[in-house]
């Protein structure tokens, strides 16, 4: 059965830095471009970033630059590099497979002084 488990969220100060990661089980990596997201309260989950199976990346607007995507295909694990975070990244982050299946819990990331 496939799983997705997210970790690695906390409480940050404006400029800080996180690491998400997710670690992924019941299926193999390899063969799927991965995602995350995020959903901000009373606001629809929007796209993060992606990295492909081979290991290209796109990245929105908003995170361009600050955040990095990343993979580890021995480790089953797509990590989330989080830099100079602003208060307006605060959210339940998440990670999925493109095409996307089951959502885990995601981890909560809160940017405040």
């Amino acid at each position: 059965q496939l799983q997705l488990v997210e970790s690695g969220g906390g409480l940050v100060q404006p400029g800080g830095s996180l690491r998400l990661s997710c670690a992924a089980s019941g299926f193999t990596l390899d063969d799927y471009a991965m995602g995350w997201y995020r959903q901000a309260p009373g606001k629809q989950r929007e796209w993060v970033a992606i990295i492909t199976s081979g290991g290209n990346t796109n990245y929105a607007d908003s995170v361009k630059g600050r955040f990095t995507i990343s993979r580890d295909n021995a480790k089953n694990t797509v990590y989330l590099q989080m830099n100079s975070l602003k208060p307006e990244d605060t959210a339940v982050y998440y990670c999925n497979t493109i095409p996307s299946n089951s959502w885990g819990q995601g981890t909560q990331v809160t940017v405040s002084s």
